[in-house]
């Protein structure tokens, strides 16, 4: 267990506390702390691609939760994490030794799931890989070094500030971990070898957007706001109090509850196989994203996945319409099409269509008390500041004006 930052059941303990505590007050059930978001959300991107977080600091909260996913096997000395037996997940020097007549499984050894962190000041040589130079040097041969994508297969690749990174560097990170393959043709070397990982990017809305291109290639976007309910956050300073006293300690007061999301989270992603998306809700799915003029199907697709999940780590079979409720916020707030002048939050704007789309007698008579009340809204605004016409004039219900006499502006 890492030493770096408290275990992830400490963040689940004190984020459970946290929602709990805002639901008795609000009577709600979507209020979210920061880290509860952060496991809830990491657990659905375990089926997805990309997942894209708007908070300046989060690499500590992300390499904590990645203390809950399990052990994989790989093979020793494999600079790919290529897999013992699984030839579609073996990196090309793990094949070669197959193809040479080497039986499987090759012999392996148990690792972490690899969290590799991707810096601003990283190159594309770097990300991808490149030649070796020391070989090169020394032995007068070309190989190739792998670069960072391979060193995050089957794993993590966490990129902070996703937003302030180059375009071109982010397009082929994005491009390599949605085919699941990295393509290297350079100075004399071809190679390809497998790059199946989750991709985590962080970033703060106010130094700078993404494309909106490369946007949509995230499968979740989350906005994670600091606790505000008082006893969970006094509860994380004293458990991040007892951590920085006794750091070996602490995890082993808490590996039990540790173990527990542990075996919680594979079971669920065991059973995530046999959980059905039944054919009504992939229609509300789709209707809700035709609405809100979604490009593509990414959304769509993300959406179904994304409710599959949380139904699996809830224990449910079946998808239902409330899942998708849960879920499409985080799913379609990014993909929507940016306006300055709309003060109308993207989640909001999903909710009323989700609405509409479940609810569309409810969604109609909310939709005309809301036009009644703008329209009353600018009448009294109209009454209030409206112009009387210049001065000397005659006031308002008056004699009429004389023939001739100029009676304002027209529609005055």
């Amino acid at each position: 267990m890492s030493l770096k930052n408290p275990p992830a059941a400490v963040l689940w303990r004190g984020a459970a506390a946290s929602a709990a505590a805002k639901n008795a007050a609000r009577g709600t059930r979507r209020s979210f702390s920061l880290l509860f978001r952060l496991f809830r959300f990491f657990f659905f991107n375990l089926t997805l691609d990309f997942l894209f977080l708007t908070f300046p600091e989060t690499f500590n909260q992300v390499r904590a939760v990645a203390e809950l996913l399990p052990e994989i096997d790989v093979v020793k000395d494999d600079p790919f994490n290529s897999h013992p037996s699984d030839l579609s997940k073996m990196g090309p020097w793990a094949l070669d030794r197959v193809k040479s007549g080497e039986q499987t499984p090759l012999p392996a050894t148990k690792v972490k799931t690899p969290l590799v962190e991707l810096p601003l000041g990283a190159t594309e040589d770097r990300i991808c890989g490149t030649i070796d130079i020391e070989k090169a040097l020394g032995e007068g041969i070309k190989a190739y070094e792998p670069g960072l994508l391979a060193r995050a297969n089957r794993g993590i690749l966490y990129v902070d500030e996703v937003n302030l990174l180059d375009d071109g560097l982010v397009d082929v990170v994005l491009d390599a971990a949605a085919g699941g393959l990295n393509t290297v043709e350079r100075e004399g070397i071809s190679i390809r070898h497998p790059a199946k990982f989750i991709m985590i990017g962080s970033g703060n809305a106010a130094e700078g957007e993404l494309r909106p291109q490369l946007l949509d290639r995230f499968g979740l976007s989350v906005d994670v706001r600091t606790m505000g309910d008082v006893a969970a956050r006094s509860a994380m300073v004293r458990d991040r109090m007892n951590y920085e006293a006794d750091p070996l300690g602490f995890c082993a007061s808490v590996e039990a509850e540790q173990q527990e999301l542990r075996d919680k989270l594979t079971k669920a992603t065991d059973a995530l196989k046999s959980v059905e998306v039944p054919r009504e809700v992939r229609l509300k799915i789709s209707e809700m994203c035709s609405l809100l003029g979604v490009d593509g199907i990414r959304g769509d697709i993300t959406t179904n996945r994304a409710a599959r999940a949380l139904a699996a780590l809830e224990g449910r079979a079946e998808v239902s319409l409330d899942d998708v409720k849960r879920v499409s916020g985080m799913c379609l707030n990014h993909r929507l099409r940016k306006d300055v002048l709309d003060t109308i939050d993207g989640g909001a704007k999903v909710a009323l269509a989700w609405r509409r789309v479940t609810d569309p007698a409810r969604a109609e008579r909310e939709a005309k008390a809301a036009a009644e009340k703008a329209a009353a809204d600018a009448a009294a605004s109209k009454k209030a500041g409206s112009w009387g016409g210049l001065p000397g004039g005659p006031p308002s219900g008056g004699a009429p004006a004389k023939p001739g006499a100029w009676g304002g502006l027209p529609g005055r």
